[in-house]
């Protein structure tokens, strides 16, 4: 496995990850399936990579090696194609075992969907071909230091019947354990683009730098681009997305908040083990152990039906994303899709949080010690939440409730 590389090496030859040959997946039930399967093994070692902040490799290999990777790869190149409801529930079970693995795959998903929207018949055989194989995708696309987080500054120039693409990327969720890596950039005349840049490129580096003190072995840090030769074959026309109405917004944001719904899922799961078997009842509480306690009872039951709410919610954004993907979509429908998944995404948002924070409430002073390490599901959910603020999707619903104002078209929305 390729080894991390520090910063004062980011700028030697960068090593592609081996491709582990993937089976193929089928079938929603297959997909399902293999999820659970696997987010068992994930659990296991989660507390521990991240409290030694080991990086997944053996964990990402069995993902790549499981087929879910294509999933929504469509039928007529050879994948399964599931529904949106099938997605976000795989997300939701991988990110309850571990989250940083839950997250992960998130911008490999997210560029195949930007495929299926702008690629032509010979880029989709390629990407998707070697995504069937076992080739992952990566990220790169937010800068440092811009003015936001759509500011960006990488730029294509020209170079003989190709181009050449310089820059400096971070929050490059995937990009490290990545065969393929798009990148944004602005072409001659100032349009949004999407690089498929190959690992290994001469001018490219992966910088293992990411310092959160959440989602930890993510690893999104940063990508170098110095110089780097680009084919006129991997680019994907970004703008043409903003143009036009699609659910290209609408589909990242029901992962984003299938991986919060999955981190608030694995914090209450296990502060209900840790109230069963290691907390003791309040002193003048008057029974014997601490799931007696009746504000505790009271807390538990709050959490579990706001966590049940919100999965709720989230399971009929992701019907909606099934309904409108069957018919033409204008741009009210494309609209009508992302305040579905605003309204998720608000509330995955709330119940992730709160059941991090409750959990040591609930449980007493001991599940606070680090052999523990469950102050990892609040850090996790502080870390991932913070991705696109929860209070642009209150300002979304409220506006297009009471105004009618449709959301602008991006991936935050």
């Amino acid at each position: 496995m390729p080894q991390a590389s520090s910063p004062s090496t980011a700028q030697e030859d960068d090593e592609a990850p081996r491709v582990v040959p993937a089976a193929r997946i089928e079938s929603d039930a297959q997909a399902i399936e293999a999820a659970r399967a696997l987010a068992v093994d994930f659990a296991q070692g989660a507390a521990a990579r991240d409290l030694e902040r080991s990086l997944p490799w053996r964990e990402i290999e069995r993902y790549s090696a499981s087929g879910l990777g294509g999933i929504t790869v469509p039928r007529e190149f050879g994948g399964a194609q599931v529904s949106h409801a099938t997605l976000a529930e795989v997300f939701c079970i991988v990110s309850e075992a571990d989250p940083s693995l839950g997250q992960i795959p998130q911008n490999h998903f997210g560029a195949l969907n930007l495929l299926r929207l702008t690629g032509t018949p010979a880029q989709k055989r390629r990407y998707y071909e070697g995504v069937l194989a076992g080739r992952r995708l990566g990220n790169a696309g937010p800068e440092r230091h811009t003015r936001h987080a759509r500011d960006i500054q990488a730029r294509l120039t020209p170079d003989g019947d190709g181009f050449r693409l310089s820059g400096r990327k971070f929050y490059s969720t995937g990009a490290l354990f990545a065969h393929w890596i798009p990148t944004k950039a602005l072409d001659a005349e100032g349009r949004l683009v999407t690089v498929v840049l190959e690992r290994g490129a001469p001018g490219l580096a992966v910088v293992d730098d990411w310092s959160s003190f959440g989602q930890r072995t993510t690893a999104s840090g940063t990508v170098l681009l110095d110089n780097v030769r680009v084919e006129a074959g991997s680019i994907l026309p970004a703008w043409t997305v903003q143009d036009s109405p699609t659910l290209q917004g609408a589909f990242a944001q029901l992962m984003q908040a299938a991986i919060d719904a999955g981190i608030a899922q694995g914090a209450l799961r296990d502060a209900v083990t840790f109230l069963r078997e290691r907390s003791r009842p309040w002193a003048e509480a008057g029974v014997e152990r601490a799931t007696d306690d009746p504000y505790v009872i009271a807390d538990v039951g709050r959490l579990h039906i706001e966590l049940h709410a919100a999965r709720a919610v989230l399971d009929e954004a992701a019907r909606h994303l099934d309904d409108a993907g069957q018919r033409p979509l204008d741009a009210d429908g494309a609209a009508a899709a992302s305040i579905s998944v605003a309204r998720a995404k608000a509330l995955t948002t709330e119940i992730a949080l709160a059941a991090g924070e409750k959990l040591f409430e609930l449980s007493g002073a001991r599940s606070s010690l680090s052999e523990f390490n469950l102050d990892r599901h609040w850090r996790n959910a502080r870390t991932h939440t913070l991705h696109d603020p929860v209070r642009w999707k209150y300002h979304a619903v409220g506006d297009y409730v009471l105004n009618g104002r449709r959301p602008n078209r991006h991936s935050w929305i």
